[in-house]
């Protein structure tokens, strides 16, 4: 899982995750102003280890992600599409690498968390405004 792994093949994404893996998170981890980590999965169609950055928050012992994308796409990312299928990923946190199990929050839960998110990023807030889906949220929690 952590070797022989594609990196987003979105440049800025890609080179973020660089920045992030060769110091540890010491470069990266707080992009945007937000935690991030960086979150590896494995392929739907591809079977492959695929690798992106994405802003966290916590609740207890768990992480919480947004599956936003652009927003403005009609479909999820593909990195949820990928968790869905393969719900075990691959989790780095500054230094930290463990194995995690995704699952996507529903009900109150989900608007718990929602909320909890969007005061961490209130980007989210103007993702939700412009999207035409509902974005999920995504629990990771270690194995």
């Amino acid at each position: 899982m952590w070797d022989d792994v594609a990196d987003s093949p979105d440049p800025s994404v890609a080179e973020h995750v660089r920045r992030y893996l060769a110091t540890n998170g010491r470069d990266g981890y707080l992009e945007g102003g937000v935690t991030n980590l960086v979150l590896t999965v494995k392929g739907r169609k591809s079977g492959r280890w695929l690798r992106t950055g994405l802003f966290f928050g916590e609740d207890d012992d768990r992480y919480v992600l947004i599956a936003s994308g652009s927003a403005v796409t009609r479909t999820h990312p593909a990195w949820y599409l990928n968790v869905v299928a393969n719900p075990e990923v691959g989790v780095q946190i500054l230094g930290e690498r463990f194995i995690a199990r995704a699952r996507t929050a529903e009900g109150p839960e989900r608007e718990r968390l929602w909320r909890m998110m969007v005061e961490l990023a209130p980007l989210y807030r103007t993702y939700e405004a412009r999207s035409r889906r509902q974005i999920p949220v995504v629990v990771l929690e270690r194995t």
